[in-house]
């Protein structure tokens, strides 16, 4: 198993506070609009640089989607940013009819996802908004590994003319991407190839799989671990090469089973290329207050869940 340099560790909400920024130098119609949470969003220092290009709109996180979908007529990019919790629970209506319906150029940046969210517990803990997000027509839907690659992808989908659900988190998490990488939506990223079974990862996971993927390579296994930054559209393609060459696959996500990247995966598969196939999420369950740590553990999705579910696949396999 490769071995990955960290260079720090940092919150991928930061990541996209550091490309929302970069985004707005580089172009004058990135504008952006907040719920109340510019600090946790790290939209500060854009809210700084371009004060005329802010827009604090307060807790009603109805009227900011409606408003940044009005601002793309004007040919606007509007980046919109809350909890992920508020970003697609509160307001799916209005990004179902003002949003993806006619595919207006909204960017929807949601902080604080899943069970990392930690001590604000199971209301603020939402791990249905991929599956939300993922069934409406148009939208893409992005879930970055680390302070790197959240960057990347905020710049990115401020060149991307369409709907975007960019998904990021709180907790500080290693940094092991590339600092200046180029972000493809759409296109898996390799990151260790191997023989005997598939991990596929996405956001938190990501880093839990590469720890796993360390375990297994003690017992001998060798995993062919691939990152899914981009949910959707999925890299099928990416995805069928290397079932077909391992013969097994685990999906890892910080998400309920229902509705995200497992099941998706699994559509894949068994339209395509049927394979022995477990997946580690949360199980039809809310979340509570704990730290990440204690949480990730409790409900099934740390490093020891990833290792299990590939010996499990493995006694699968013909």
């Amino acid at each position: 198993m490769r071995k990955f340099e960290i260079t720090g560790n940092k919150d991928t909400r930061s990541g996209f506070g550091a490309g929302l920024l970069e985004a707005g130098q580089k172009n004058p119609n990135v504008v952006a609009l907040c719920a109340d949470l510019t600090g946790s969003l790290k939209m500060d220092a854009f809210k700084d640089a371009f004060p005329e290009r802010f827009f604090q709109t307060g807790i009603a996180e109805a009227n900011m989607i409606g408003m940044a979908a009005g601002m793309t007529i004007g040919g606007k990019i509007p980046f919109t940013g809350t909890f992920a919790n508020f970003s697609t629970g509160r307001v799916y209506d209005q990004i179902r009819q003002s949003v993806a319906y006619s595919e207006k150029n909204v960017k929807i940046c949601a902080s604080h996802a899943g069970l990392t969210l930690g001590e604000d517990g199971a209301t603020h803990q939402i791990l249905e908004d991929v599956g939300m997000m993922k069934m409406l027509p148009h939208m893409v839907v992005i879930n970055p590994c680390d302070y790197n690659q959240t960057k990347a992808a905020t710049l990115a989908i401020a060149e991307y003319d369409g709907p975007v659900y960019l998904r990021f988190g709180r907790p500080k998490v290693p940094v092991f991407t590339p600092e200046n990488q180029k972000f493809e939506i759409g296109k898996a990223v390799m990151l260790n190839e191997g023989t005997d079974v598939t991990i596929v990862a996405t956001g938190h996971l990501v880093w839990k799989s590469i720890e796993a993927g360390h375990i297994l390579a003690e017992k001998g296994i060798s995993v062919e671990l691939i990152n899914i930054h981009t949910i959707k559209p999925l890299d099928e393609e990416a995805i069928l090469a290397s079932v077909r060459k391992t013969g097994a696959i685990v999906t890892a996500e910080e998400h309920q089973l229902a509705g995200g990247l497992g099941e998706s995966v699994a559509r894949c598969l068994v339209r395509n290329h049927p394979t022995p196939m477990e997946m580690v999420g949360v199980n039809d369950s809310f979340g509570e207050s704990g730290t990440p740590e204690e949480l990730m553990t409790k409900y099934g999705i740390d490093t020891n869940d990833v290792v299990n579910a590939v010996l499990q696949v493995m006694k699968r396999k013909g």
